[in-house]
């Protein structure tokens, strides 16, 4: 199991960077070779479940996440979000979180811990290095997006 930060400084109001990063068919158009598709009803909120399918054809992976903390941004407080990672084969959690940044700016803080069902933990360092260019560059696209 791996664990990592990212955070990034966005020129958006915080309501458009939440928007942007928790519009889950969005990340299928910026992760290579992944779909994803929303399970529940909108609007998202805490029990929405949505799967992010990777690869193709027999190679393929569903990660189905379920979103168990929505608290979008308001005036006094930053928005929050944790999905729980319940594949098959990916398995953990993600948070995002927006707040004010400087400048009427936006502050985006991803964490997640992360494991890979039946990749030894000698893997973890490439795990890692992995998740951290994946993962930052879906945010940077994310948030570039309009």
């Amino acid at each position: 199991m791996v664990s990592f930060l990212i955070e990034r400084t966005a020129p958006l109001p915080l309501s458009e960077a939440w928007r942007r990063l928790t519009e889950w068919p969005r990340h299928g158009k910026v992760v290579p070779l992944t779909r994803v598709t929303v399970l529940t009803a909108p609007p998202t909120g805490e029990g929405t479940v949505f799967v992010a399918r990777t690869g193709f054809g027999p190679l393929a992976f569903d990660d189905r996440m379920e979103v168990t903390v929505w608290r979008p941004p308001t005036d006094d407080e930053p928005g929050l979000v944790r999905l729980e990672k319940r594949g098959r084969v990916v398995r953990g959690w993600a948070e995002i979180e927006v707040r004010p940044g400087p400048g009427g700016r936006s502050r985006v803080v991803w964490r997640e811990e992360l494991a890979v069902r039946l990749l030894p933990g000698l893997f973890d360092p490439l795990l890692l290095g992995a998740s951290r260019r994946m993962f930052g560059r879906a945010v940077n696209r994310l948030l570039r997006m309009e």
